[in-house]
C-alpha cells in the first residue's frame, strides 16, 4: 500500500489550498480515510476523517467550517480542501488509512494510533 500526498505550498492568511493523496494497493472507498497534521514542536493531530463503514465525517473543532474532506473513488484519491487558512494551520499534512472496516466515533477516527498506512506528508505554510 502506498499513499502519495501532494499539493502543499505557501499561502497568505485567508487563502485556500487543496491537497491530495493518491492511493495504490487498496481501494480508499472501502476504508476509513483521514488527514492529520503536525506543526513544528507539536504532536500530530487529527484534522478530518471519513468513517466509511457508517458514512460519518468528522472535523477537528479548529478547522470546522473551513476545511472539507472528500474522496474520488474513480481516481482512488482523497482530498482536503482548506479555505480561510490561518497561520496556525501551518504544518506537515499527512493522509492515512487502514484495512479495518468498522464505524469509528470521532475520538477514534481522529486518533493517529488507529491507522496502519501513511503518506509521506506535504508541507502547508500560511504566512504573510
Amino acid at each position: 500500500v502506498q499513499l502519495q500526498a501532494s499539493g502543499g505550498g505557501s499561502v497568505p492568511p485567508g487563502g485556500s489550498l487543496r491537497i491530495s493523496c493518491a492511493a495504490s494497493g487498496l481501494a480508499l472507498e472501502q476504508y476509513t480515510i483521514a488527514w492529520f497534521r503536525q506543526a513544528p514542536g507539536k504532536e500530530r493531530e487529527g484534522v478530518s476523517c471519513i468513517s466509511t463503514a457508517d458514512g460519518s465525517t468528522y472535523y477537528a473543532d479548529s478547522v470546522k467550517g473551513r476545511f472539507a474532506i472528500s474522496r474520488d473513488n474513480g481516481e482512488n484519491t482523497m482530498y482536503l480542501q482548506m479555505n480561510n487558512l490561518k497561520p496556525n494551520d501551518t504544518g506537515i499534512y499527512y493522509c492515512a488509512t487502514d484495512r479495518i472496516y468498522q464505524p469509528r466515533r470521532k475520538s477514534l477516527c481522529l486518533n493517529h494510533n488507529g491507522y496502519d498506512y501513511w503518506g509521506h506528508g506535504t508541507l502547508v505554510t500560511v504566512s504573510s
